[in-house]
């Protein structure tokens, strides 16, 4: 699963800073490249911390446009 920086406390902080036009972008710690455009399932807060919460974003370019 990947992580979106920045790294938000809930989905909802997520979802406001996309529609706020906010740029999020999605990376894989360690195991490589997310797609560049389609849906990624993504997760947060960023280890260390336990993960609370679980989205599914759209991807354009590398910038996060929706959350599912």
């Amino acid at each position: 699963m990947s992580y979106v920086s920045p790294n938000f406390k809930s989905k909802k902080t997520l979802e406001e800073a996309v529609k706020a036009g906010i740029e999020v972008t999605v990376f894989n710690p360690g195991i490589g490249n997310p797609k560049a455009n389609g849906i990624e399932a993504v997760e947060g807060p960023h280890y260390p911390e336990p993960h609370r919460w679980y989205a599914e974003v759209v991807v354009e370019n590398g910038i996060v446009t929706k959350v599912k």
